[in-house]
């Protein structure tokens, strides 16, 4: 009997050891749509993500188009209204939702595998995709929710922090501005605006569908066609333009009367595709990616108590998207708080990480990796990421070997070389101190 354990329990550590990632199959539609395709049939349901390269990076003289665009998809479409559509996926229990970012857009669909319940899930679906109505009523709701949450941003240091960061940042790159837009162009949006770009950005060569769940390659193929067959052909939107390098340091100043002063500090980062990508994700980790055992925590927190939490990350995007450390501290303690913070990056890219540090992240990254593979819909993120940003099938196959590559000679190199402490974006806002 207790052999019989032990042998279980080497079993499943070996099948962890070699976990593999899912099976990714990859094809176009007839209309020239991307699609990622990954079997699961543990459980009878099937996971859609339909990617659009339609974020905010493409709003160009209307920032917040992209945003309402995609809003408007579950406002109503091909003459039902927005609770019409509601109420058909919440009876047969399917769930749909739609989002913007900087570079996409997305519709996401969970769906039971049993019939007519997929085939009614994915009817509504594509009716919401293809037939979107843009209805007077909700776009005005829509806008009006819109520039009330601009008007309350004034009252958020953290917002009025990123909006800031991301402006100096970026400059006049379409990154610099945020998806929800600001009050001069979300009051000068229209249905017609909103339609024109429906019509460029949402069509099938701009389009990467992803399926995960228990239907063959052969019913995937059929779903994907479906979904896109009445979208036009189109083309895919035109690369973004280079992110410029900071020259020389920025330093923003925001008055605003909060106890604590919000402190952003960065620079552009890494894309997707980056060279340095594994290195700069290992180092960071260690430095301020880890939440509390991150350098970044030790030094702030544990020692000096000057901050409840401090973080730094990379958010990679189609161009440099940006390295951002962050913490939020009391007024009278502010300067302080970014100086150690200054400090501890300096440190880091001098000295890189210890083995042990080094052991301990790769340890950390590896053994969590699994949970971020737990559920189909958490495998379609991952298939989305993968088809929009072109990044290799084997991706999640190779990603904790390529983890356990990284030494901490390659981090204090990629640092060296990519991150620099003298030439960054630094953001305060907080009450004035005398």
């Amino acid at each position: 009997m207790v052999i019989r354990i032990i042998m279980s329990c080497m079993a499943l550590c070996l099948a962890v050891t070699a976990y593999a990632g899912p099976d990714i199959q990859h094809w176009k539609t007839s209309n020239g749509a991307r699609v990622y395709y990954a079997n699961a049939p543990e459980l009878p349901m099937l996971d859609v993500k339909i990617v659009f390269d339609a974020g905010s990076a493409q709003d160009k003289q209307l920032p917040g188009t992209a945003l309402l665009t995609n809003a408007m998809l579950s406002e109503g479409a091909g003459g039902l209204s927005a609770d019409d559509i509601a109420v058909a996926f919440e009876d047969i229990g399917a769930n749909m939702g739609n989002a913007s970012q900087r570079d996409m857009a997305t519709l996401s669909l969970r769906t039971l595998t049993a019939e007519p319940t997929m085939t009614k899930a994915l009817t509504m679906l594509t009716t919401v995709l293809t037939e979107p109505d843009f209805p007077e009523e909700a776009f005005a709701r829509l806008q009006k929710q819109v520039l009330l949450g601009l008007q309350g941003e004034k009252q958020s240091p953290g917002a009025l922090a990123n909006r800031a960061f991301y402006q100096h940042l970026y400059g006049d790159h379409p990154y610099a501005v945020m998806p929800t837009g600001n009050e001069e162009s979300i009051a000068q949006l229209n249905t017609q605006a909103l339609k024109r770009f429906y019509k460029q950005y949402y069509v099938a060569k701009n389009a990467t569908v992803v399926l995960v769940g228990a239907i063959s390659q052969e019913q995937a193929k059929q779903v994907a066609e479906q979904l896109m067959s009445k979208l036009p052909t189109g083309k895919m939107v035109q690369p973004l333009p280079m992110v410029s390098t900071l020259t020389e340091s920025k330093h923003v100043t925001i008055e605003h009367p909060s106890k604590q002063t919000h402190i952003l500090m960065g620079q552009p980062g890494i894309s997707r595709d980056d060279p340095d990508y594994f290195p700069l994700y290992v180092g960071n980790h260690i430095l301020g990616g880890s939440g509390l055992v991150s350098q970044l925590s030790n030094e702030v927190r544990e020692k000096r108590g000057l901050s409840y939490s401090t973080y730094s990350y990379f958010r990679p995007m189609h161009q440099q998207g940006p390295y951002q450390f962050g913490l939020q501290t009391r007024n009278d303690q502010a300067q302080e708080a970014l100086e150690v913070m200054q400090a501890t990056l300096k440190a880091f890219i001098a000295n890189g990480p210890t083995d042990d540090e080094l052991t301990a992240a790769k340890q950390n990254i590896t053994g969590g990796f699994a949970l971020r593979l737990d559920s189909n819909s958490k495998i379609a993120d991952y298939l989305a990421m993968i088809g929009f940003y072109g990044l290799p099938l084997d991706y999640l196959d190779t990603f904790k070997d390529k983890v356990m590559q990284v030494s901490a000679d390659q981090i204090k190199a990629a640092y060296a070389k990519r991150v620099h402490p003298d030439k960054m974006v630094t953001v305060m806002v907080g009450a004035k101190q005398e």
